[in-house]
């Protein structure tokens, strides 16, 4: 059976299930997770519905839960709960429509630190992933494949991007692409067991945790360039072993050429990546933080500052062929 992590002098540590009233890919998925197993309603909070489960907690918010900031303090505040984590259930959009179910994490870590992110967050900043994703991307492969769903909905990881801010680990996971099917009982089923078995909400160990010692030099991988749908992680994400932190797409990187050759270049795709870095490290304890890149999305001179960038923070950029080298125990060679 799941044991969350120890009480300290009676302190209660949960994990945070932030729901969004007006969004029915995030309201399926709830009412789906409350039918796996009994949870007990409990006193709202802020003024809104509260229900538990072993060491889980489910928060039904009353809008869009992009600018719902420091989620984890205020319910601190309001219960004396220690939140470790937030798992968002939600809706995904896309201009393709594509039915879809996704997985990412937040931050919106490009923008300049004066502006006002349009979509939530904390401009020039990332919080921490969840240490969950990699295991949770895996289960949806396995179980997206033995589903009814396989023919009609894609299935992937998507890049870093929009709010809340948050202290803590957190990952969205998302029924998409409109309102043809935010609303799939299938989908939300299926997303919600994942979040029910992954937990340990049915009373096992669950799965995708991050422990300090027990996992400690484990690699976690950072992937920089690419589209949205992040295909460098979700090929790399599905090799047992290796983690996941944040992504970052090409857009997320914004170079400005440098006037005079040999210089380093401007623009925020430095801040990003420290951002990520920084963030990463924080939700994955004494993890060997690795980065890779999709060598396409860049101009030679933007590849060897991120190079020259990776090299001072002291963090390896490998290969997709180096990192299963890693994975497969040839570590002498891999860095």
């Amino acid at each position: 059976m799941f044991i969350p992590p120890a009480c300290i002098m009676g302190e209660v540590h949960v994990v945070l299930i932030a729901v969004s009233a007006t969004d029915i890919a995030s309201t399926n998925q709830s009412d789906a997770l409350m039918q796996m197993g009994l949870w007990d309603p409990t006193d709202p909070v802020e003024g809104h519905p509260t229900f538990k489960r072993l060491h889980a907690r489910i928060w039904i918010l009353p809008g869009s839960v992009l600018r719902e900031d420091y989620l984890a303090r205020r319910w601190k505040n309001a219960t004396g709960e220690i939140v470790d984590e937030i798992i968002f259930p939600s809706r995904h959009s896309a201009v393709s429509g594509r039915p879809s179910l996704t997985l990412h994490p937040v931050g919106v870590m490009q923008l300049d630190k004066d502006e006002i992110p349009p979509y939530g967050g904390r401009a020039g900043d990332a919080p921490p992933p969840s240490p969950r994703l990699a295991s949770w991307w895996q289960e949806l492969i396995r179980v997206s494949e033995h589903s009814d769903l396989v023919e009609d909905f894609d299935t992937s990881l998507e890049v870093t991007h929009h709010g809340p801010w948050l202290e803590v680990p957190s990952l969205f996971i998302e029924v998409g692409s409109t309102a043809e099917t935010w609303g799939h009982f299938g989908a939300a089923n299926l997303l919600a067991d994942i979040i029910h078995r992954g937990l340990g909400l049915d009373g096992s160990e669950g799965f995708g945790s991050w422990d300090c010692d027990d996992d400690n030099g484990q690699p976690v991988l950072i992937t920089l360039g690419g589209g949205h749908y992040a295909p460098r992680a979700n090929n790399l994400g599905l090799h047992p072993g290796l983690r996941v932190g944040h992504m970052l797409a090409t857009y997320a990187l914004p170079f400005i050429a440098p006037q005079v050759e040999g210089d380093e270049p401007e623009g925020n795709w430095k801040q990003s990546i420290d951002a990520a870095f920084e963030a990463t490290k924080r939700a994955y304890p004494n993890g060997k933080i690795i980065f890779s890149m999709d060598k396409k999305a860049f101009k030679g001179w933007q590849r060897q500052a991120i190079r020259n960038h990776l090299a001072n923070l002291d963090a390896p950029l490998m290969t997709s062929k180096a990192i299963l080298a890693l994975l497969e125990g040839e570590s002498s060679s891999a860095f």
